[in-house]
């Protein structure tokens, strides 16, 4: 079992940059592909970006060169780093955890807002 938390949305203006923090406890974090997806209203769940065990990392095309994801397993945590962020980043930022890419697990998702 895995709960994971996320913080570090918020509002931001457009051009500016938020990072993301993920939190993992109840399991052994290093062994699980982590990611970071998002859900705009009216939208389906898209995939951001995601990281394996290994660091090997994949994104989404709308993020490429904007975002970055990273890892630290020794804190348990999964981070994404968003520069140059636009009005259709705005979304629930959600973390995910499992054996690869849509894993088993879920954080509650937090607010990011870019606006002028």
């Amino acid at each position: 079992q895995v709960q994971l938390v996320e913080s570090g949305g918020g509002l931001v203006q457009p051009g500016g940059s938020l990072r993301l923090s993920c939190a993992a406890s109840g399991s052994i974090f290093s062994i699980y592909a982590m990611g970071w997806y998002r859900q705009a209203p009216g939208k389906q769940r898209e995939l951001v970006a995601t990281i394996t065990s290994s660091r090997s990392t994949g994104y989404a095309d709308s993020v490429k060169g904007r975002f970055t994801i990273s890892r630290d397993n020794a804190q348990n945590a999964v981070y994404l780093q968003m520069n140059s962020l636009r009005p259709e980043d705005t979304a629930v930022y959600y973390c995910n955890a499992g054996s690869g890419n849509w894993g088993k697990y879920w954080g509650q998702g937090t607010q990011v807002t870019v606006s002028s």
